[in-house]
């Protein structure tokens, strides 16, 4: 079970009771104990508590936009208001929460699983309802927006107490950078899980679409159809419907189920380590006086900013291959395979990113590893409907995947020891610092999705049409290519201004060090006396 710093305290004076002991021993006992090595286990019960976020926002991103429009039946604007408000919520949640818990006292199961543990069984139930289809059509609107925003916000206050245990689980930068690789490496096989649940049960169910006049002049085989009948071979009938809602609940309770296990399993199997520069810190600040402090850092604001754009880039492109594989592309029943076929990619990749940032550097491999994806997207629109090619292409763009979900995460740490290096006076912010990070990625999802969807209002999107105007096949390639190639390009030019390279890490962390040697010293001297 996870423990608070309460249990070490008396842990340590029973020892020094029970058996007297040189003040070099004690000092070396001291260190030895608080270099906070890990082992394999401690970093996969930690790595899997990241997967449930990944889970559902994989499910979400892919899934979610298409749902509304051609399941639940929604009007695309409507469904960009759901997508927007609900994203926008989200991100504001995020440093509300973030400070909440930095103000959050420390228990005996540490301050941040208390938020993780209690906050699971409320985001599942909200989850699983964002799923249903409600029988009244009149307030379904709401319905979603509710439930979305509901679910957005408990998810909140599992993802960045999760987020900043990265701070608690180890002192030591090489050992938070290997948790961070095994977390990463879960949180992509967790894409990769919800995109299979996802797209496997929801792609079994599968209903067949309704022509149009659109596609009756491309002579599409149909004849005359009603509102919820295609009198045809592609014939649709209420049973199909019933079965396509059902297909994405029963993909919302197993995705559920994994939630919960997931939760359970790194409360009981990470250890929560105080952090003696933070346990130190003076009285409480207010919310903005923290918001000035952290995002008053310029190697912070660096940062935040580039991934913002590089962020938005992905999430674009999340937001809308589900579409373009439908209807531009033409592979209706074989989308969810290609996504598929990303995230195995992405999740292979992981090991060889964190060998490469290690070996040439994180800045490096932002560089190399975020600008890869830049030829395949122009690829994938430039060339003819083609399976095998779209496969080819869809594998390639993982490994840009996998660069996008390790780096920010491998980066944030190094940005909060510069922190508190620069404001040795001022700690325990780490929550504030990971919850205004996704707060910003969040706000570019929900910027994202809102544009994507009324971008294709606007172009004339057909709901569970069996094609699309040429206007919205238009929209769908520059949604997955031109634009997140010019965010992609802004974000690099942004980190060309990141000043943490290699050289600063190695020096903050020799000064960390010394200012936790310093620390621990003058604990050990009172104690002795």
């Amino acid at each position: 079970m996870a423990k608070g710093e309460g249990s070490e305290q008396y842990s340590n004076t029973n020892l020094l009771q029970n058996k007297p002991l040189k003040e070099d021993d004690v000092k070396l006992a001291t260190k030895s104990d608080r270099g906070g090595r890990l082992t394999v286990c401690n970093k996969i019960c930690y790595a899997i508590g990241g997967a449930p976020y990944q889970i559902t926002g994989c499910a979400l991103g892919f899934f979610l936009q298409i749902y509304l429009l051609d399941v639940a039946q929604l009007d695309p604007f409507y469904a960009s208001i759901i997508l927007f408000v609900g994203r926008a919520w989200d991100a504001v949640t995020d440093p509300t929460v973030g400070f909440l818990v930095s103000r959050s006292c420390w228990t005996r199961f540490g301050r941040m699983m208390p938020w993780i543990l209690l906050s699971t069984p409320f985001a599942v139930a909200s989850y699983f309802l964002i799923w249903y289809v409600p029988s009244f059509d009149q307030g379904k609107v709401i319905w979603y927006l509710v439930f979305y925003c509901l679910f957005q916000t408990l998810q909140t206050c599992f993802h960045v107490p999760y987020s900043s245990l990265t701070m608690f689980i180890s002192s030591e930068q090489k050992e938070r950078d290997s948790a961070t690789a095994y977390r990463m490496t879960v949180e992509v096989l967790g894409s990769v899980l919800g995109t299979a649940i996802q797209g496997q049960i929801v792609g079994g169910a599968n209903v067949p679409c309704i022509p149009s006049a659109l596609d009756l002049g491309r002579g599409v085989n149909a004849t005359v159809f009603l509102p919820e009948v295609n009198v045809t071979k592609e014939y649709v009938s209420l049973d199909e419907l019933v079965l396509q809602k059902k297909s994405y609940m029963v993909a919302a309770g197993v995705i559920g189920i994994v939630y919960i296990v997931c939760a359970f399993i790194v409360f009981f199997g990470v250890r929560e380590r105080p952090d003696p520069t933070t346990l130190r810190a003076k009285k409480p600040i207010s919310f903005f006086q923290g918001l000035r402090l952290v995002m008053g850092h310029g190697p912070y604001a660096k940062l935040v900013m580039g991934f913002l754009f590089t962020s938005l880039a992905f999430m674009l492109l999340e937001g809308n291959f589900a579409l373009f594989c439908t209807y531009t592309l033409g592979f209706r029943n074989d989308f969810q395979n290609i996504l598929l076929a990303i995230m195995i990619s992405a999740t292979l990749t992981i090991p060889f990113w964190q060998w490469f940032l290690t070996k040439f550097g994180k800045k490096t491999a932002v560089y190399f590893g975020i600008s890869w994806v830049i030829p395949f997207m122009i690829l994938i629109v430039l060339i003819e409907s083609n399976l095998i090619v779209t496969y080819v292409v869809s594998v390639a763009a993982g490994i840009s995947v996998a660069a996008a979900f390790l780096l920010p995460w491998s980066m944030l740490p190094d940005v909060i020891d510069d922190f508190k290096i620069c404001n040795p006076q001022s700690q325990g912010h780490e929550a504030i610092f990971y919850s205004f990070y996704v707060f910003f990625t969040k706000f570019a999802s929900g910027v994202s999705l809102g544009i994507s969807t009324l971008s294709l209002d606007f172009a004339g999107y057909l709901t569970r049409g069996c094609s699309q105007p040429d206007a919205v096949n238009l929209t769908l390639k520059m949604l997955v290519s031109p634009a997140p190639i010019v965010l992609i390009i802004l974000g690099l030019i942004i980190f060309k201004l990141y000043p943490i390279n290699e050289e600063t890490r190695q020096k903050n962390k020799k000064i960390l060090q010394d200012m936790r040697d310093n620390e621990h010293d003058s604990e050990t001297n009172s104690s002795i006396v």
